[in-house]
């Protein structure tokens, strides 16, 4: 596929019917400005971040009281304080809607599919937002969920919201350990799991495991049913009920909305690396709230009633940006299990059912649709679909190319990075400009983002690192249990004074788009060269003959050397004229500097719970160092493959 030409370009008539262009006029009438570009609109969104952000709270039409201040301290990135007089309640902004039609819709692989009414939603709410009161939950207190992504964990975190408790929330696929890594740090006034849950086709039990959470943890344990017995988990576990139980007193009535300052706390997210134990990092209900409104409603565009999916788990921050689509209006399509069960089909047979307006996605996940020969666009009627979205690791430029040709040809893909630092995207799509193969579209609305060198210089069309140079609403408001601040200083601000470093290795492209590289401290350093993994991944994955690859820099003869590990397809082995063939392609794909010193093929590679594979915990195992946090991957089995390999070794 040429790269001289946009794989998308929007319609005028779509442009111009999109929220986004829509803002921009309202900016230019209330602030007798001119803009006529994406481009124009980001630099005013930069230059003047309290009319920018007042008018996104009044175009979005978000409930509560602003107050007359916008952003106070605004030059001090540590100290900036946006609508510091402001009191809102995120639930009562995403209970937006109410009587029988769809707010949630949702498929647990094949063996379950249920639908929400906004007045059921609502109804649960208020009867579980009555029992937490009745026990005691008020304003600060943590609610912690092992849950499945489900209706009834969405209606768990609106209660909380809707008292001001703090939500907090993992996957049921995460081992003892790892659920009390992160919760154990909290202290947890009530603990939330599913009896049970569907994975690959499979009952997955989970009795054991929620008595031992519930009882180091110490607190209270509500038991939903999903796939199991709840009663039956309930009674083995101490202090437990079921939600039946838990909501029997209660009828259910209006919801009450506590409201809070703008910088309250409202989520508590974990960092997933192996380096350690978790970083719980704590965001407000304001500035989740602004930022997600301004990604659903003006960068993705949802109108009211349109259906909106995310392949998610309740480990990963893609669940809290997803939920927040309730504020635009949205239908969310909720689904739990194995993408692939019971085939590849599943996700695109929920999309074609159900009408997805947005569908969004893993990199790893449209690398998986193309590697098994799936052509959802021959076999699925995608018409309503108009935005796929694609986050978690960089999408290469073939599964760029993939999409068009194998999914859907009049669609944007807007590919989009950020993380759980900040509970949202720092680059992303939009409405108004073209999409380029293998680019993100550009910066967020708002965010001063830019790639600086090593020196702190900004470059163009040169790698270096992503950086924000001023405030925005989404920041954490802190890490819990870091009371000088200390952690949330050195996780960001350390590398640059009063600049946000985000640990990205980025570039700016000829269209003012984005190439996310990797993150930076997982970049190549061989002969002092920095290199991006993505760049030897773009490579190595369109071979047919491998299905996933993981690249780390080992410490060799004073100097560096790449190493790339490869987990080779059934039936495929590792011999001389495939080695030659993956660095033959890397040189010609990439550059010689690229080519890895060794490359060893490997049975299966580690990842996290959300499908990252983690590069620096199998750097640390390959030069004999301790790995810490091991519960936060999804096969910590595999990091057993790397250690003491003899091909290191020579």
């Amino acid at each position: 596929m040429r790269d001289d030409k946009p794989l998308w370009m929007p319609w005028r008539t779509s442009v111009e019917a999109s929220p986004m262009y829509a803002f921009m006029q309202q900016c230019n009438r209330d602030f007798d400005l001119s803009l006529t570009s994406y481009h124009d609109l980001h630099a005013f969104s930069v230059a003047d971040r309290e009319r920018f952000w007042t008018s996104v709270w009044e175009f979005c039409g978000v409930k509560g009281e602003r107050g007359a201040r916008a952003l106070l301290d605004g030059d001090v990135m540590l100290d900036a304080r946006f609508f510091p007089d402001a009191m809102l309640n995120f639930a009562e902004n995403l209970l937006s809607g109410e009587g029988v039609d769809d707010a949630l819709i949702f498929r647990g692989e094949d063996k379950v599919a249920d639908r929400w009414s906004w007045d059921r939603l609502r109804g649960l709410v208020s009867r579980l937002q009555q029992a937490f009161k009745a026990m005691g939950i008020g304003p600060g207190d943590r609610i912690a969920a092992m849950m499945p992504n489900m209706p009834e964990t969405v209606a768990c975190m609106l209660a909380a919201a809707s008292i001001g408790a703090i939500w907090s929330s993992c996957s049921p696929d995460f081992g003892e350990q790892g659920v009390l890594d992160r919760f154990g740090q909290i202290g947890p006034k009530l603990f939330i799991a599913c009896d049970a849950y569907w994975y690959g086709g499979k009952l997955q039990d989970v009795k054991a495991r929620v008595a031992t959470v519930t009882k180091q943890l110490g607190a209270p344990c509500l038991v939903v049913h999903y796939a199991g017995d709840a009663a039956a988990v309930a009674d083995e576990t101490p202090g437990a009920k079921t939600l039946d139980d838990f909501i029997a007193p209660f009828e259910p009535r209006s919801v009450e909305f506590t409201r809070l300052p703008f910088a309250h706390p409202l989520y508590i997210l974990f960092s997933s690396g192996t380096t350690g134990v978790p970083k719980c990092i704590v965001h407000s209900v304001g500035g989740t709230l602004l930022q997600h409104l301004k990604e659903h409603r003006l960068h993705c565009g949802i109108q009211p009633g349109e259906k909106l999916f995310y392949f998610t788990t309740c480990g990963w921050m893609m669940w809290n940006w997803l939920v927040s689509g309730l504020a635009a209006g949205a239908t969310l399509c909720l689904f739990d299990g194995s993408p692939f069960a019971p085939d590849g089909n599943v996700l695109f047979d929920f999309a074609a059912a159900e009408k997805f307006a947005v569908f969004g996605t893993s990199a790893k996940y449209i690398d998986a649709v193309r590697k098994s020969g799936l052509t959802p666009r021959t076999t699925h009627d995608l018409s309503s679909l108009r935005l796929m979205t694609s986050t978690g690791s960089p999408l290469s430029p073939e599964g760029f190319s993939f999409v068009y040709e194998g999914i859907k040809e009049d669609v944007q893909l807007a590919s989009i990075s950020g993380g759980t630092d900040i509970v949202s995207c720092f680059v992303l799509g939009n409405p108004l400009q073209p999409v380029w193969r293998g680019e993100i579209q550009g910066p967020g609305l708002g965010l001063a983002m830019d790639v600086w060198d090593d020196e702190g210089r900004p470059v163009r069309q040169e790698k270096g690192e992503l950086v924000c140079t001023k405030a925005f609403p989404s920041m954490p408001v802190m890490f819990w249990n870091d009371p000088d601040g200390a952690k949330y200083r050195a996780a960001y601000f350390e590398r640059f004074d009063n600049v946000w470093c985000h640990g990205d290795f980025a570039e700016w492209t000829a269209h003012e788009g984005i190439i996310i590289h990797g993150r930076s401290d997982a970049t190549l350093n061989p002969g002092g060269v920095r290199i991006g993994t993505a760049e030897i991944y773009n490579q190595v994955e369109q071979m047919g003959e491998v299905a996933e690859a993981l690249c780390i820099g080992q410490e060799w003869d004073d100097d560096v050397r790449v190493v790339l590990f490869v987990r080779l397809t059934p039936g495929v082995f590792l011999t001389d004229d495939l080695t030659k063939a993956i660095k033959s392609r890397i040189r010609t794909g990439a550059s010689p500097r690229h080519v890895p010193a060794k490359i060893i093929a490997v049975s299966d590679i580690p990842r996290t719970k959300s499908g990252k594979i983690v590069e620096l915990a199998v750097r640390e195992v390959v030069h004999g160092r301790p790995v810490k946090n091991k519960e936060a991957l999804a096969n910590p089995e595999a990091l057993d493959l790397f250690a003491g390999l003899a091909e290191l070794r020579a």
